[in-house]
């Protein structure tokens, strides 16, 4: 007969697990810390990345805009935000139609897609994109540089590290929502009207009409706002988690994989902040006529 032998586990006393807990939690308050402060440091160093690094500045803008090589005719940004709202406004058309077809007001898809496009769809999805393309990659290319101890050989040159790496990219990012979320707002529109009027042979009239009386201008003005919002935080998250990359490649791999978990949980709190500040629990909506 042969015997096993179990491992020895020793029960960690309890003051040891306190000095754990408490360790990790001064840990998880430094590291917000550090983030702030380093939020802090870009948002006013952005003068200074306008002064002096015009040139990086206008450069990125067209990277992060239109992608660089081959990549820009199937990779670029303008091109994956603009067949994510795609699919995302043909979704509200399709399940908008299904739905209130159940209670036969399927003519009122257009004022469906008019809602939910403008203020949930197209906002989160254009910051689902935003954190995929262009802050993956500010991760990896400032993650790279870290790494390869490239930033430092900045700092002993005289180049302030901060704004010529994450301010120019928060302002890039800034300026380029811009026409990007247009493409967004306009796919998903076009989406939601080809997929109600084409597919389901729902009258172009109806859906125009129904489409035009409550779609609000000032809530498109209120998405754009959205949007520049979440273009600043996503770029924010990505270029901290580039700058503080550590541990080789794969250590710059982790940190692209936390940027951007930390960058869609941001997308989302965004879209709540900004609901619950503009339209309040009324939603400020009639629905009437």
């Amino acid at each position: 007969m042969t015997s096993t032998t179990r491992p020895i586990r020793t029960k960690i006393p309890a003051h040891v697990q306190v000095v754990r807990k408490a360790r990790s939690t001064k840990a998880a308050f430094d590291e917000i810390g550090a983030q702030a402060v380093f939020y802090r440091n870009t948002i006013a160093e952005i003068p200074i990345a306008l002064k002096l690094y015009r040139r990086e500045t206008l450069r990125l803008l067209a990277e992060v805009s239109m992608g660089s090589g081959a990549l820009a005719v199937i990779g670029g940004t303008v091109v994956i935000v603009g067949f994510l709202t795609l699919s995302a406004g043909a979704t509200v058309a399709v399940q908008g139609y299904s739905t209130l077809g159940d209670i036969g007001v399927e003519a009122l898809t257009g004022f469906f897609a008019a809602f939910v496009n403008v203020r949930i769809a197209a906002p989160v999805v254009a910051g689902i994109g935003l954190a995929a393309t262009i802050g993956a990659g500010a991760t990896a290319q400032i993650g790279a540089m870290r790494i390869s101890e490239e930033i430092d050989a900045l700092e002993v040159i005289g180049v302030r590290s901060v704004p010529y790496l994450a301010s120019t990219r928060v302002v890039a990012g800034m300026i380029a929502i811009v026409p990007l979320y247009s493409v967004a707002v306009l796919a998903s529109f076009l989406a939601s009207r080809t997929a109600t009027v084409v597919i389901y042979g729902q009258s172009a009239g109806v859906y125009d009409h129904y489409f035009a009386t409550f779609l609000v201008p000032s809530d498109l003005l209120w998405s754009f706002l959205q949007a520049t919002l979440m273009a600043l935080v996503v770029m924010l998250i990505h270029t901290y988690f580039g700058y503080t990359a550590s541990g080789g490649p794969a250590g710059v791999g982790e940190a692209v994989g936390r940027a951007v978990r930390a960058s869609l949980a941001a997308v989302v709190m965004v879209t709540l902040m900004v609901s619950l500040a503009v339209y309040g629990t009324s939603g400020n909506f009639n629905f009437a006529g």
